[in-house]
């Protein structure tokens, strides 16, 4: 009953058109708005799925780590309780260390990341290769694997119509600093270009992979001394419950992190980025609201008649408020009804044609990424709610708190 008094004010014509105009004025800036949060948080959820992707081809389910220092020990019977831990698939053990990678008169700083032959079970690297193959070789005849931004810095060849590039790379021994002969605390040894992979800039910038047996004889860690182990789970795997089992089997030495844990900074900045923007387009909707309050307000002062004839009539304070409430809602149902169905061909279109590009060509795909959540339309729906409700709160207690005044 309440909505029918509400549509039949809002579609009535009004004494004074102004009337009119900031209502459909106000449910188009609701519409807009509406729209714009649901692209927004659309496009970030699009690029927070892209970004996930390429560092899940990095970052495994699961890492080991020591929970301080560098370096930890790992026994074989610890490795095979590991593997036995229901819902593992498999893991690496690693070696890891910065380094300075130099070919011939060129050099650039990496992290040197030795891993054993499990490594492609555990990781996405190896899919990721975009020049020769991956393969890290033996200790004695090392390969390396470097990124694509370590490739341009170092002028590394892997091209098989060319020699392939032999890089000698720089490590600290471990323990081994002494100040009166500085390099006897550096050891020095050549490894074989063997591939390039392409991810994301703070991998290939970054990285290169080679021999864990290597690594580790250069730097003189000892035979069950490792950086750290990297876990591949099953598909249908429980990450935390395999993370609090591998805890109380390996107790407090080691660091056990999932791999969203290992990127809190990344996610965290996401996530901040997309609620600011959500925030600043809710200032939006707050305008809209003072549109509101003014069509309302009017509406109130055009319908005083009508209001003093239900009075009369027997409505009571209680239902006239829940009338001019129902009026406000209305307008913000229209607009966010009309806001929502225009995201929604946005990003059909988007999806469908790619229409809107991202200039300068340098990241991995050429267009704005989009991916609906039904989460973000309840969001957005009960922000429309709760601010239009806000809205009609006033003008509603105005018209309820009337006096009868028939003439």
């Amino acid at each position: 009953m309440y909505l029918n008094f509400a549509w039949r004010y809002f579609k009535a014509k009004k004494s004074a058109n102004a009337i009119n105009i900031i209502a459909w004025v106000t449910a188009g800036v609701i519409a807009f708005a509406t729209a714009c949060q649901i692209l927004v948080l659309s496009v970030f959820n699009g690029f927070e799925d892209l970004v996930k992707s390429l560092y899940s081809s990095f970052y495994t389910d699961l890492k080991i780590s020591p929970s301080e220092g560098k370096t930890f020990t790992l026994t074989a019977s610890q490795i095979n309780v590991i593997k036995q831990t229901p819902q593992v698939h498999a893991l690496s053990l690693i070696a890891e260390e910065k380094a300075l990678l130099q070919n011939a008169d060129m050099q650039s700083t990496v992290y040197l990341k030795g891993v054993d032959s499990n490594y492609q079970e555990v990781s996405g690297v190896a899919a990721k290769i975009v020049q020769g193959k991956f393969n890290t070789g033996t200790m004695e005849d090392p390969g390396i694997v470097v990124g694509y931004g370590i490739q341009n810095a170092a002028g590394v060849n892997v091209d098989d119509r060319l020699p392939a590039s032999i890089v000698t790379l720089i490590l600290p021994k471990k323990g081994k600093v002494t100040v009166a002969d500085p390099m006897k605390s550096l050891s020095e040894g050549n490894a074989k270009a063997t591939g390039v992979f392409l991810i994301q800039q703070d991998f290939d910038n970054k990285y290169a992979i080679t021999n864990i047996h290597f690594v580790k004889q250069q730097m003189g860690f000892a035979v069950d001394e490792y950086s750290a182990c990297e876990i591949k789970l099953n598909n249908d795997a429980n990450v935390l419950t395999v993370q609090e089992n591998l805890k109380k089997i390996l107790g407090t030495p080691y660091q056990i992190q999932t791999k969203y844990e290992q990127n809190s900074s990344l996610y965290n900045t996401m996530r901040m980025e997309k609620w600011f923007i959500y925030a600043v387009l809710t200032l939006i909707l707050l305008i809209a609201a003072f549109n509101m309050i003014s069509a309302l307000t009017m509406l109130v002062l055009e319908k005083q008649k009508d209001i003093s004839i239900l009075q009369s009539m027997g409505a009571d304070k209680n239902m006239v408020l829940k009338i001019f409430l129902s009026e406000g809602l209305l307008l913000g149902t229209i607009g966010a009804v009309s806001g929502i169905i225009l995201a929604l061909i946005i990003c059909w279109l988007q999806v469908k044609f790619k229409l809107v590009k991202i200039q300068g060509g340098s990241f991995l795909v050429d267009y704005f990424p989009v991916k609906l959540q039904v989460t973000d339309f309840i969001l957005v729906a009960s922000t429309v709610a709760i601010i239009a409700f806000m809205a009609s709160w006033f003008p509603a207690r105005k018209a309820s708190g009337q006096a009868i005044e028939l003439r």
